[in-house]
């Protein structure tokens, strides 16, 4: 399909266009708690997790911050599996 956007599930129905993802990231790191804090307080943080614990980030070329339930590794695989 030429022209068509590819998404990346990010889990729960819930799906991002795989081109403007920057980084997936684990969230258990004290830098990535912080970006996770300073994007709430900017007003640029999605929480797709659909009130399930938070196990990957989702970092996007508009500076958006995604919470995701879906672990990082699992996220890779798709991302992969999308190129393929």
């Amino acid at each position: 399909m030429s022209g068509a956007k590819q998404l990346l599930n990010l889990g729960f129905g819930n799906f991002v266009v795989a081109g403007r993802v920057i980084a997936v990231v684990n969230p258990g790191s004290s830098p990535m708690r912080r970006l996770r804090e300073d994007a709430k307080k900017e007003g640029r943080l999605i929480d797709a997790t659909q009130g399930r614990k938070t196990r990957s980030l989702v970092v996007t070329d508009s500076n958006h911050v995604i919470l995701s339930a879906v672990q990082a590794e699992t996220m890779r695989q798709r991302f992969q599996e999308e190129e393929e």
